[in-house]
Order: C-alpha cells, then structure tokens, then sequence
C-alpha cells in the first residue's frame, strides 16, 4: 500500500490546527481509502496553545506526527526540514490556515499516480488582496526576466513532491533553501494544476512586510544575477553624465557671458549616481549575507522534541 505523506507547517495556528488536520484526514481516509498516510505537523516555536493541541492531536492519532523547533526559523527552513522528515512515497505541504484548498488532495495524487513527479498548484486568483496580488504578479515578472531558470509565476509551493524528489532535496546540503526556486530548477518537467487561493479561515497571517522582503530578497540572491545591472547602470550613468557635460559646455561657448549653469547639474549628478551607487552596494550587501550563511553550514532547524517518529 502506497503512503500519502500530509506536511503541515505552523506558527501560532490554535485557531487552525485542529480544523486543518481533522479535515485533512477526513478526506484521506474517505477518498483515499487505498492509501496509508501520515500528517507531519512541524511547529515553528508558537508561543500560544498550537503545541499543546498538537500533542492531543498526536495522541488521539498516531499516525499524526509533531516536530518542535527550539526556536522559529523562518517561513523557509522549516518547511523545508519538515519536507525531508517525511517517509511517505509522495508529500504534500498544506498550509495550516486553509489557504490551500485542501479538496484537491485527491486531484494531486490521481495525476501523481498518472506518472507527473513534481506536481505545483499555481493560483490563477487569489480573494487576498487586490494589490497584494497585483505586487506579487510584478514580482514573478521582474525576476523572470532577471533570472537563467525559468521562475513558476504564483506558486507558493503547494503542490505534490514524489519521493524520488524529496530525496533530491536531501542531497542540497543548502542552508537557506528557497523552494520555489529548488523546484523551477531541478524539476523542470513539473505538471501546473490552477487553483483559487481562499483567504485566510482564521487568525492573523504571520506574513508581513519583512518577511516578504526577506522572501523576495532571498530568490533575488539565489536566482538572478541583478548585479550585473550595476555594470550595465554605471555604464549608462557615465554616458548621461558625458552627455550633459558636452550639453553644458556647447551651451556656455555659444553664450559665454549670458549662460549660468550654476550648481544644479552637479547636484542632479551626485544625487543620481549616489542613488545608483548605494541601491547596488545594498544589493551586494544581501549577496554577501546570503553567502556567509551558506558557507557557515548551520542546521536548517534544531530539534526541540519529536512526536510520534
């Protein structure tokens, strides 16, 4: 019998939980009846009462799974590190708020059981935000034209990941994975399924504007090569600033004593090129922080206790 394996990861879900994982199985158990399954809830240090009705949860059902971090480790390395704690034959990451449609479970694993490996749910509409969504759609756009992999527009990495897959990611040794990316990368091959993305059923989104800051940054370092601009922008500068200065010196020989300049191109000059020069050294700064925790090699998460395992 194949295994479904169900990858929830949380932060402050008491509201949640408990709904999202008796839904879960409700639907593992009455339309995937030929399968076995696991729910791996990975929690991400909450400081309300997640923990503790996730440890009811593993003892009402020990086929539901805990694992604590010591501390939270961002919206990026748990998931990941909950991803490779999963034995299932295939493993779905579902978001704990319900924001992805957890009904479409049983539409992954038909088209897994099709042949697909990787499988990725693109929101073809959103009911968040309007600008949210619009920003978010620039974004895609802005770093596929930056980047030599091709990027997967709107996915957030729900979708369905063969086994075959998971153990690719376990061989990444990365310490700041960025799974979108991972997975535009080395599974280029994926199958797309469009689905809408429902708000939030309950409670307070974690996501703010720092972390999708960090997000984007993170896929910016990772997946283009935006320095290069910084060549192709001090090229053009030097041509502007050339330019206006061969401007300015025609107009001053033409009209000696009647032209004054005065100091408001050199002030455009300097604000312009002070502007460029610090947008990159911010940029190469990001790149450096990005390198230094890859080359420091700490642990995608630390384990403060596992249910169930």
């Amino acid at each position: 019998m194949k295994k479904i394996s169900i990858m929830i990861p949380c932060w402050n879900e008491e509201e949640n939980i408990r709904q999202i994982v008796e839904t879960v199985k409700g639907i593992l158990e009455t339309e995937l009846q030929n399968y076995d399954y696991e729910i791996v809830i990975i929690d991400n240090k909450s400081i309300d009462n997640t923990r503790e009705i996730v440890r009811k949860l593993c003892k009402e059902n020990h086929k539901i799974k805990a694992i604590f971090n010591v501390k939270n480790f961002g919206q990026f390395n748990s998931p990941f590190y909950g991803l490779m704690q999963c034995n299932g034959d295939c493993v779905i990451p579902i978001a704990a708020d319900f924001q992805d449609p957890v009904e479409l479970i049983p539409d992954m694993v038909h088209k897994w059981e099709d042949g697909h490996k990787v499988i990725c749910m693109i929101k073809s509409q959103s009911e968040e935000n309007k600008i949210m969504y619009f920003l978010r759609d620039m974004y895609y756009k802005i770093i596929q034209k930056m980047s030599s992999v091709k990027q997967i527009k709107q996915f957030t990495g729900f979708g369905l990941y063969d086994k075959s897959f998971i153990e690719i990611l376990k061989q990444l040794k990365d310490a700041t994975p960025f799974i979108r990316g991972i997975i535009a990368e080395y599974a280029p091959d994926h199958y797309d399924m469009e689905f809408t993305q429902p708000k939030r059923k309950a409670g307070k989104s974690s996501n703010n504007f720092m972390s999708l800051y960090d997000a984007a940054i993170l896929s910016f370092t990772s997946y283009t090569n935006c320095l290069r601009i910084a060549t192709f922008m001090g090229f053009l500068s030097s041509i502007i600033s050339f330019a206006m200065g061969i401007i300015y010196l025609i107009m001053k020989l033409i009209n000696w004593s009647g032209f004054d300049a005065g100091t408001a191109p050199m002030l455009i000059a300097i604000f312009f090129l002070g502007g460029v020069i610090l947008l990159f050294m911010g940029m190469l700064g990001e790149y450096v922080i990005s390198m230094n925790k890859r080359v420091i090699n700490r642990p995608l998460v630390l384990v403060e206790e596992k249910i169930n395992f």
